[in-house]
């Protein structure tokens, strides 16, 4: 070739491979992934809701996919999380445990979601996505030191964080109470059943107690209930904060605007990075307690400030389309909306108004794996990709997400850890009827506790329970939430069985006198879950009593401790 020519054409085999990747970054779609929380699938219009006006969620399902069948991996935050982000069964990331909590409670604890996971924001940001979480997090801030933020959202991908590294609990709005209902748990019975047994021994001469000792047990007795009071009354200070990236904005956090200014940060993350790639997770603190509305949405439904909170919801949404459209960003653009579980029905106020939402036909709510705790809306919309319309009846899950988002940002799904969500596209482009999951597994902490199973040339979904929590009215009233330590259940044996094709609210168990196949329905399940077991892999668990206590030394704190941690910045 001419010398004098090689120039040109190193610069139209450069101006060639700069085309190739931007084509290549044009067909890659934005992701706006949004995950509200404790939402009850009965809670919206589109899932056959009457009495709560959700317009922009319910044409976000006209324009898009409906999925009837998607399921949770988790009935609790935390782990329900760690398995949205990751495509994989909490268990396999070490969130989850054997304590009774089952979710993170303190900002001062040293478990989170362990860095060598990949979630798929740590994916699309490696393939050139700017990633943001704008909301909750729930999965851990430190590890050994106040700022050493080893398991914030950053540390897993997110460039842009606003939100809350804990959950809006009730503590972090004055006069709803706390989520520490340590009384109910100090063995009262057990102290008064020893103190009469001393006092009749003394009167009657068996035994004789001397009064310095009552005087010093009954001193002890003060200090710890002073100690658990004060801890108690300054918990807001310590759990409530909410963050600009590495910063604390606020703390404790005002709930009343969140909402708004979420929706306000989320609109300007989306219009700073309209020119390139953007995944957003916007991950709402409503509808979870404690309960918190606008003032332009208080009074707005028939159900309280739970109604009022999901029709904020439902306007925060609308105002990421209504930006998605003027910025003419709709069309390249993977719209996805899910709650983290299902409706926490034992949220009552004390004064007996509902704070819990409805789970539709389906039995019982968060915190167990009935169904109610566990089917959430499902609901995807990308305009002239994904058929605009169309219901999905087939098993789906929040796991699916995972290698959905990675596949479509042009990356691979990673080949060196079991992956369980299966890509979504072709059941959503229609090029396959049938869902990639035969096989569902339901753990309840580090318990397994259920297995769904969708055989092959089949309509029927089996579901099988081990064990089941002991329910009061419906729910588990008495202890708040359901545990799944064994004095909190009944095990089966044979395990509970329903065909949910048949019986989707779970009311009747089959036996072999009213299902022929009942013995070899079991044995499929149970070789399924010797098969899954031999899959799980130990790891070290996050969700230990190590763990999850309160240590002083990991507080994150605006000011010094002695002045409460409280600040609250312009934001």
């Amino acid at each position: 070739m001419n010398s004098k020519w090689e120039p040109l054409s190193l610069l139209l085999l450069l101006f060639l491979e700069m085309s190739y990747v931007s084509l290549q970054e044009s067909n890659r779609p934005n992701f706006v992934l949004i995950m509200v929380d404790d939402l009850g699938i009965g809670d919206l219009g589109c899932y056959g809701n009457k009495t709560l006006r959700t317009p922009n969620i319910d044409q976000l399902a006209r324009e898009g996919v409906k999925l009837t069948h998607h399921i949770a991996a988790a009935s609790l935050c935390t782990p329900s999380r760690a398995a949205f982000l990751t495509g994989r069964y909490p268990i396999r990331s070490g969130i989850a445990g054997y304590e009774r909590p089952g979710v993170f409670i303190f900002n001062a604890a040293s478990g989170g979601l362990p860095s060598q996971e990949i979630t798929f924001a740590k994916i699309a940001k490696q393939q050139g996505y700017k990633t943001a979480l704008i909301g909750k997090w729930h999965l851990g801030l430190n590890c050994k030191s106040s700022d050493d933020h080893c398991h914030h959202p950053s540390a897993h991908g997110f460039n842009y964080f606003f939100g809350i590294p804990l959950t809006n609990m009730r503590d972090c709005l004055p006069g709803h109470g706390t989520v520490f209902q340590i009384h109910k748990y100090l063995p009262y019975g057990t102290l008064s059943i020893v103190l009469v047994t001393a006092v009749v021994l003394h009167y009657i001469g068996i035994i004789t107690i001397r009064r310095r000792l009552i005087l010093s047990l009954l001193s002890l007795l003060l200090l710890v209930t002073c100690l658990i009071l004060g801890f108690i009354k300054i918990i807001p200070y310590l759990n409530c904060i909410l963050l600009r990236d590495h910063s604390i904005v606020e703390q404790p956090f005002t709930s009343e605007n969140l909402t708004q200014s979420m929706t306000h940060e989320a609109v300007d993350f989306i219009e700073r990075n309209s020119g390139r790639p953007f995944l957003l997770f916007l991950s709402f603190l409503q509808v979870h307690t404690a309960m918190f509305v606008s003032a332009a949405f208080r009074g707005s439904s028939r159900h309280g400030i739970y109604g009022d909170a999901v029709h904020e919801v439902d306007w925060s949404v609308g105002q990421i389309m209504e930006t998605l459209d003027r910025l003419e960003l709709s069309d390249n653009t993977l719209v996805y909306l899910t709650s983290d579980q299902g409706a926490h029905l034992e949220e009552i106020s004390s004064s007996g108004e509902v704070h819990g939402g409805w789970n539709g036909i389906y039995k019982a709510g968060k915190s167990t794996n009935w169904e109610g705790g566990i089917r959430v809306p499902g609901i995807l919309r990308w305009p002239g990709i994904i058929p605009a319309g169309r219901q999905i009846d087939e098993p789906t899950s929040h796991m699916d997400l995972f290698p959905t988002v990675v596949q479509l940002s042009g990356a691979s799904v990673p080949e060196d850890r079991q992956i369980d969500g299966h890509d979504l596209m072709d059941l959503l482009q229609q090029r396959v009827e049938r869902s990639n999951h035969d096989f569902l597994f339901h753990y309840c902490n580090a318990y397994l506790n259920a297995v769904r199973w969708h055989p092959q040339n089949s309509s029927s979904v089996w579901k099988a329970l081990y064990f089941t929590p002991n329910l009061y009215s419906g729910g588990c009233f008495h202890t708040h939430v359901c545990f799944c330590t064994p004095e909190f259940v009944t095990y089966h044996n044979p395990p509970l069985l329903y065909d949910l094709s048949r019986d989707p609210s779970e009311t009747t168990a089959l036996t072999p006198d009213t299902e022929p196949a009942f013995h070899s329905i079991l044995a499929a399940m149970e070789e399924a879950v010797e098969t899954h077991r031999k899959s799980v892999k130990p790891v070290e668990s996050q969700l230990t009593i190590g763990h999850l206590l309160w240590k002083p030394w990991l507080q994150p704190c605006c000011s010094t401790i002695t002045q409460l941690c409280q600040c609250q910045q312009d934001q």
